[in-house]
């Protein structure tokens, strides 16, 4: 029998599959199903603290469908009803929590990103989970101004679905710092922008110590910019806070630190004073 799955340990190929994998979320408190369409471990940005080994910039593959759906079918079934969660999930994690797209790079960028949302709303459709079973796409938002994400992400609402948006900095300058990436806050805030307006979404910030500095000390520039998506009415469902749980495989591992739960909850609180719903997790 495979291993306990466990929040610490997020393997996309623990049961041997190329697109699909269970894990333990701390956010979603349950089992999450995942679908990675980057198996050829490519990002267009390079966070420093990616948990991805052998990370090389570029995008997504072109994705096997019937081998996706059939991967997918396969773990649902497992779990709905074989005996996964009793098998595999830890005692408070016993249940199916959602599917999500994040795997070892943006999502968004595979040329089947569409394709592959319509596969998850069939598959989730035939074992009668569409509406009941949430659809999460987790995405540095990036490339959400093209036409063709923006139409995986209005069928993504269609099948009930939300993103997790990244947001991890307040400028150029930290962007470039933490994701390695040369979006700009500016195009960050707009992708951000038209992202909540096609389908409920999350803003999601990974929240640490670099130099004695949290968040490239940027963290009132970042206040500032969710007070303005507040002021300007864009339907932001909240703020997800989150720490270093895992170890990150990038050259700037070692000047990461993990801050402890009440610094977080601190920051959390002044996310909140905006009038944005948090959760942290560290």
């Amino acid at each position: 029998m495979s291993a306990r799955l466990d929040t610490s340990d997020h393997d996309r190929y623990t049961e041997g599959l190329r697109y699909v994998y269970p894990v333990v979320s701390r956010r979603a408190r349950g089992v999450s199903v995942g679908i990675n369409l980057n198996p050829n471990d490519a990002c267009n940005w390079r966070c420093a603290y990616c948990q991805v080994q052998g990370l090389t910039f570029g995008k997504g593959p072109a994705i096997d469908q019937a081998r996706l759906k059939g991967e997918l079918r396969s773990m649902l079934e497992s779990i709905v009803k074989g005996s996964f969660l009793e098998d595999r999930a830890p005692a408070g994690a016993r249940r199916l929590n959602d599917v999500a797209f994040s795997g070892n790079g943006e999502p968004t960028s595979s040329p089947d990103f569409m394709s592959s949302m319509e596969t998850a709303g069939v598959v989730l459709d035939e074992l009668d989970l569409l509406g009941s079973l949430p659809i999460i796409l987790i995405t540095n938002g990036s490339l959400a101004h093209k036409p063709d994400v923006q139409r995986g992400l209005r069928h993504a609402k269609d099948l009930g679905g939300v993103a997790w948006f990244k947001l991890d900095g307040a400028s150029d300058a930290s962007l470039m710092r933490i994701n390695d990436c040369k979006t700009g806050i500016t195009k960050q805030l707009q992708n951000l922008r038209t992202t909540a307006g096609l389908l409920p979404t999350w803003i999601q910030t990974a929240i640490f110590e670099r130099d004695g500095k949290i968040m490239e000390g940027e963290f009132e520039g970042y206040l500032q910019n969710l007070a303005q998506l507040k002021a300007d009415d864009i339907p932001i469902e909240g703020v997800h806070l989150y720490g270093l749980a895992r170890v990150s495989y990038q050259p700037e591992a070692d000047q990461l630190v993990r801050l402890p739960k009440d610094v977080l909850e601190q920051h959390a609180e002044r996310i909140r004073a905006l009038g944005f719903e948090v959760t942290a997790n560290p």
